[in-house]
């Protein structure tokens, strides 16, 4: 922040600045000056004398550790910025006048690589902490920490939604979120699809949100020689308030059904495994009841 992000406002360097990068600091560098403030506190490091206070720290601080959820999302924005202008004399006169081995696009990663990191901190620290005070506050720590993970994780999915035309935020809570092999059934007068399993299932990546479920194609798209950026290509939506769901298909116990109005659409829907079909269906019943 010091040595990059002030720098853009220094008079002496402005001529420097390429005029892609013009006014676009938030874009670059995120709500890194809120992550910063957040870790200033030094709420941890009080807590080395007393390490059992340390998970009543992380359940204190679960909302405020969101912040790393909007740093997560703007990530992609900043990095199309600095494939763009990374290699402009600005970037390494300040890298030089730091003496950095690294240039900034590896500490703009730091916030991403440290909010997986707990996690791993958490579960080190329950190794050493079997059955003793605090123990089950690190597991409850632990556990908002993975919650975060997977909210940060969902939503980086989310963002990539494409065509939908409604606005997602209105759609509640994003609970879940992956790939599966779906085939549809649809009552379209009196031909209906007697035999699906002749039929080569679809391809669909699934949002589950409160109030809607929507089916997504994943597209995978080579950026100018970079890795592989998916998006989601809005297909269908069905109301979570009109769905029902059959949780055993007959064959393969790997498959759940959900349906719309009274099985007027069908839509059978298989998992990678059966674990993952329990997760979803438990979360749909949720939502339903």
């Amino acid at each position: 922040l010091q040595g990059y992000a002030s720098e853009m406002d220094n008079p002496s360097l402005l001529h420097l600045i390429p005029s892609a990068l013009q006014n676009k600091k938030e874009i670059l560098f995120g709500n890194l000056p809120e992550i910063y403030e957040f870790h200033n506190r030094h709420e941890i490091e009080n807590c080395i004398e007393n390490p059992e206070l340390l998970a009543r720290c992380f359940l204190k601080r679960k909302e405020d550790l969101q912040i790393y959820e909007k740093y997560c999302q703007n990530k992609p924005r900043s990095e199309a910025l600095w494939r763009q202008c990374g290699d402009s004399i600005f970037f390494q006169e300040c890298q030089r006048k730091l003496d950095h081995k690294l240039s900034l696009d590896a500490y703009l990663l730091k916030p991403v690589q440290r909010i997986t990191k707990y996690q791993l901190l958490l579960k080190e620290m329950l190794k050493c902490s079997k059955n003793s005070e605090g123990t089950a506050e690190l597991e409850e720590a632990l556990a908002t920490m993975l919650d975060i993970i997977k909210s940060v994780n969902d939503s980086m999915h989310q963002i990539a939604i494409t065509g939908y035309e409604g606005d997602v935020s209105e759609l509640g809570k994003l609970l879940m979120q992956g790939s599966f092999n779906v085939w549809t059934d649809h009552k379209k007068g009196h031909n209906k699809v007697k035999d699906l399993a002749r039929f080569k299932p679809m391809q669909r990546h699934l949002f589950l949100y409160t109030k809607m479920l929507l089916f997504c194609k994943k597209r995978e798209e080579n950026t100018d020689g970079h890795e592989k950026t998916a998006s989601y290509s809005f297909k269908n939506s069905l109301k979570m308030s009109t769905v029902g769901i059959t949780e055993n298909v007959k064959g393969d116990n790997k498959k759940f059904e959900i349906w719309y109005n009274g099985r007027e659409e069908v839509y059978i829907i298989q998992a990678s495994s059966v674990e993952l079909k329990n997760t979803w269906i438990s979360e749909i019943r949720k939502v339903l009841t």
